[in-house]
């Protein structure tokens, strides 16, 4: 999207969206800012930023950087897990959350189905297939919060299926998703003992596995990601299909979602009901919507039709809600798909607090694989730009990391020379450092920089 579509007016929000999403990670639980941080202005649209410079190419073949920029890889496939394991493959969406004493800790996602390898014996799980606990899961990367040093890593759930991207909670926690819908009888072939499709919440501090509780009131569908209001404690949700909706769970006790509550689509008020952009250009750039949210029955969906059922309540559809971050007040959604070209949009969704309705927002769409190319994850860097993850899925995969400044141009942050995506991009409490997975084989790097120059 040139910046020239942007006016003047829409430039500013976003300047001050993105400036504020990450002071707002300490309310959000992600992450909290060191004093370093807390005098660093995000660029300003006069600025002319328009990235760190070019890529430097990686002799050691992975991941090029701009000059001033370097990665280390903390944890890798096979890696041996201080519980008798090793790390397992398909690492996808992640965490980061401060546990104390000098500790953070990297909650990974790991995207397994029941026939990849789990990495060693599962103790316990949610679901099994033919009497075994099927592989995806989580694994907890405890790091010492200066150093980076790898303290321990150890699987923390078991028994769930194709664990895609999450969120972190402000209570210290992360919600992990499966974007599998699926059940005894259907993919995956037989053997499956129970229905899949949940969101699973596992502690920061946790020390082992958890107990695998299925919070079946947030709705089973093909999930994706999640995000939490810190000020009431609603979590929002994305779903991974052409055709999917974007979820607001009300719960019944705030930070207690295990006890159940109310899910919500939202619903675009004088708008058009079809954001993707494909026929026509129906979702107009940088025009805020109000919005307001239907409540949903037969939440736990055996059909898997939560999402159609929705939209024929008027719920907006979305071409692939994916990577989900909250700020102050606002929150940003990736749809990977969507745009008349179909590379990618990402929409702002502005929380009204109850005293004004929500407003709904097309903030960028991508017009060339050079801008961004199927964006998935994504976070706010500590100068207010966005940072997205590509996920392509072409014959030879080109995935890079794309950054987006306050006034709408992107630019190159990083290209990773392997043929597989990039995915669960967030930051250290303290902003220094920008974690990221390259999915298989499982890689997971630290990346520092001048985060806050631009």
């Amino acid at each position: 999207m040139p910046s020239a579509q942007f006016s003047a007016a829409n430039r500013r929000q976003f300047l001050a969206a993105t400036s504020s999403a990450f002071a707002a990670l300490v309310a959000s639980g992600c992450t909290t800012r060191g004093a370093g941080l807390a005098t660093a202005a995000p660029a300003s649209p006069a600025s002319g930023f328009s990235g760190y410079g070019p890529l430097v190419k990686d002799p050691n073949g992975l991941l090029d950087l701009p000059e001033r920029f370097s990665y280390r890889v903390i944890s890798s496939l096979g890696d041996a897990m201080d519980d008798g394991g090793t790390v397992p493959d398909k690492a996808d969406g992640m965490g980061c959350l401060d546990i104390g004493n000098g500790e953070i800790v990297l909650v990974r996602n790991h995207e397994l189905v029941p026939t990849d390898d789990a990495g060693g014996p599962i103790a316990k799980g949610y679901g099994t297939r033919n009497g075994e606990i099927v592989p995806g899961g989580t694994t907890n990367i405890v790091l010492d919060a200066e150093t980076l040093k790898v303290k321990r890593q150890f699987r923390t759930l078991g028994g769930t299926i194709r664990n895609c991207s999450g969120g972190v909670t402000p209570w210290g926690s992360w919600l992990t998703c499966e974007e599998a819908p699926t059940g005894p009888g259907q993919r995956y072939g037989d053997g499956l003992a129970l229905n899949h499709g949940w969101t699973f919440e596992v502690p920061g501090d946790a020390t082992g596995l958890v107990d695998p509780v299925p919070l079946k009131a947030m709705g089973r569908f093909n999930h994706e990601a999640a995000c939490v209001d810190p000020v009431t404690r609603f979590v929002f949700q994305s779903e991974d299909r052409d055709d999917s909706v974007f979820y607001r769970f009300i719960p019944n006790v705030p930070g207690e979602l295990s006890k159940g509550g109310k899910l919500q689509a939202m619903v675009i008020e004088n708008g058009p009901a079809d954001t993707r952009n494909w026929s026509g250009s129906t979702m107009p750039l940088g025009q805020p919507f109000n919005v307001s949210w239907i409540d949903l029955d037969d939440v736990e969906a055996p059909k898997d039709d939560l999402r159609t059922r929705a939209a024929a309540k008027g719920a907006a559809v979305i071409a692939r809600g994916e990577g989900l971050h909250m700020g102050e007040g606002e929150l940003y959604i990736c749809s990977t798909s969507g745009g008349a070209k179909g590379l990618g949009q990402i929409f702002r969704l502005s929380l009204g607090g109850g005293s004004t309705p929500d407003r709904f927002e097309l903030f960028f769409e991508s017009e060339s694989k050079e801008q961004f190319n199927y964006g998935d994850n994504l976070c706010v860097a500590p100068n207010g730009h966005l940072v997205v993850c590509e996920d392509q899925y072409t014959d030879v995969v080109d995935n890079h990391l794309r950054g987006i400044t306050p006034d709408g141009r992107a630019y190159d942050l990083g290209r990773l020379n392997v043929q597989t995506e990039l995915a669960g991009a967030c930051f250290a409490p303290d902003g220094k450092t920008m974690f990221v997975n390259a999915y298989a084989p499982t890689r997971t790097l630290a990346i520092t920089g001048p985060w806050v120059e631009a």
